[in-house]
């Protein structure tokens, strides 16, 4: 999801502790006041943060990654924090050394937000268990979004695909002088066509069907029917251009779902198998 601030928002679950995850500037970032919470006994970012092992850390990182970094507030920061005195929170850090792996957020997901790789570094802090277990849901969070993705990129190839289509349907269908009404109802027996050549139903027919679903036959259809209606959009485009009658193009789009879907189903039981 989205927070109020526009970044990405998600959530993992790591040894029973909720750990929220933010993007920044297409970075990840993870919330280390939340990681805090699975460590035993009364701790503080502060008590981390002025550890000599993890300011070398982060003045390492910083160096590769930040170019605006303040060396110079930095290397006096680093000298004083073998100090039993020396304390120095988020806020002041990245106040006086310009770093970007550190971020303190106000508000309903406030806290501390580490880069991943320092989070995963304040992980080991916890204890070398929570580290490979933070690292196996993030990956697994990743891999989630991942497969959204292509999910989102196929149903954007179909809008695209239907403009197309309905682009076509335009030039070759109808007539300068239909009305509206007239042509709405073109829009719906071309895209009734596709339906019934790939579901074997219309949009009204599956509606009557499935009275307590919201949205449409296409919404709920499986990533290889989406990849199959989108080469037929486009085919019907050009079988239109050609001039085919409707009934004609129905029978060989039916054609075409059958054996596209076939191979597409064929391709995935392979993967399974593999």
């Amino acid at each position: 999801m989205v927070n109020d601030r526009g970044k990405i928002m998600s959530e993992i679950l790591v040894k029973d502790t909720k750990i929220n995850v933010i993007q920044v500037n297409e970075q990840d970032y993870i919330c280390i006041t939340d990681m805090l919470k699975a460590k035993d006994g009364d701790f503080f970012i502060t008590d981390w943060l002025r550890n000599r092992n993890t300011l070398e850390y982060l003045g390492i990182w910083e160096s590769i990654y930040n170019p605006d970094f303040n060396y110079g507030e930095f290397a006096a920061i680093r000298n004083k924090s073998g100090l039993n005195s020396f304390k120095i929170s988020v806020k002041e850090f990245v106040s006086r050394t310009n770093a970007i792996s550190l971020q303190a957020k106000a508000g309903r997901y406030g806290g501390t937000y580490a880069h991943k790789d320092i989070a995963f570094e304040f992980g080991m802090w916890i204890s070398p268990e929570f580290k490979i277990y933070l690292v196996k849901e993030f990956q697994r969070l990743k891999d989630e979004e991942q497969k959204q993705l292509g999910w989102t990129a196929k149903r954007e190839l179909a809008k695209i695909n239907y403009r197309i289509h309905t682009d076509a349907i335009k030039e070759n269908l109808i007539p300068a002088e239909l009305s509206p009404a007239q042509i709405g109802f073109v829009y719906a027996n071309e895209a009734d066509v596709l339906n019934m050549a790939l579901f074997g139903m219309t949009a009204a027919e599956w509606r009557e069907q499935n009275p307590d679903k919201k949205g449409n036959i296409r919404d709920y259809a499986t990533i290889n029917e989406l990849i199959c209606l989108s080469n037929m959009e486009n085919i019907n485009a050009v079988l239109i251009a050609d001039g085919m009658a409707q009934s004609e193009r129905l029978k060989k789009l039916n054609q075409i779902a059958i054996s596209q879907m076939k191979v597409l189903n064929e391709n995935e039981s392979r993967k399974l198998l593999q």
